[in-house]
């Protein structure tokens, strides 16, 4: 056990285990969204299309591709790599340099070569500013540190520098692909305030202090049912479909060694 808790066998290994449909939709709502941004583009739907890359960058940074840097969703290691790729180039990130930089972050939490959890200890205002470039710093740190996946690396930096410039260059028949560069790039700005300030504590002295532990119902709504972190730093092989259950079946636990949660309204 690990800071009193049970091992992964314990819980359940069911907990690591996700249905064919679940991952076929998992991995397809992604690029419906994608599209679904340009469809109600084009019927002038403007609410609509602008949910889409919202919902896009929350959903494959905390979920999707969340899964493929973890491999926790069973698939071939080319066919991780490749959906890896793809899936974050929709929103104009390295999926390679995510991994390199969120495994470094599980590892290393917090520490100064920690760069996805460096907002913990800043300011709202601060985190913010912090995410304008974060994207750019993860790429370079990880191209410099990692001993595999560079060419990916370069290969994902190429294209998304391809899509930003073909963007630009269809400006005199249509702005729709400018505007959904631009809101993916910008949704990606307050990732460190959403992924490291709320959830992390710095200051933790232990495994179950340094994330904190989130309950309630509107939080549940709000976050999606995805702000379960700090069951994600203790069991990071359980994908996020499986999560709420993960975060049901620890509850004892927490209670039994004095975890305090935060809880909003109900």
């Amino acid at each position: 056990m690990k800071d009193n808790l049970p091992t992964l066998s314990e819980l359940g290994k069911d907990l690591v285990r996700v249905s064919k449909l679940q991952v076929c939709l998992s991995l397809l709502f992604p690029f419906i969204l994608t599209a679904g941004f340009f469809i109600f583009c084009a019927a002038q739907l403007w609410l609509l299309a602008f949910l889409c890359p919202v919902l896009l960058s929350f959903y494959t940074y905390g979920s999707v591709s969340h899964d493929l840097v973890h491999r926790t969703l069973g698939l071939s290691k080319p066919l991780n790599e490749f959906l890896l790729c793809a899936i974050e180039l929709l929103t104009l990130r390295s999926g390679h340099a995510y991994r390199e930089s969120h495994l470094n972050h599980h590892a290393k939490f917090p520490s100064d070569d920690d760069l996805e959890g460096a907002a913990s200890e800043m300011s709202i205002p601060a985190s913010l500013l912090d995410g304008m470039t974060l994207q750019l710093r993860i790429w370079y740190h990880a191209v410099r540190k990692s001993k595999v996946g560079r060419r990916w690396m370069y290969g994902e930096a190429i294209a998304i520098v391809a899509i930003i410039t073909l963007s630009i260059g269809a400006i005199p028949w249509t702005v729709f692909p400018l505007a959904y560069c631009a809101l993916v790039i910008g949704g990606s700005w307050i990732f460190p305030l959403i992924t490291s300030l709320i959830p992390h504590n710095a200051n933790g002295d232990s495994e179950l202090t340094k994330t904190r532990l989130y309950r309630g119902n509107f939080i549940r709504l709000i976050a999606m049912d995805h702000l379960y972190h700090l069951e994600h730093h203790l069991y990071p092989q359980v994908p996020h479909h499986k999560w709420p259950e993960l975060a049901r079946r620890l509850d004892p636990y927490f209670s039994k060694l004095g975890v305090p949660a935060i809880k909003l309204w109900f």
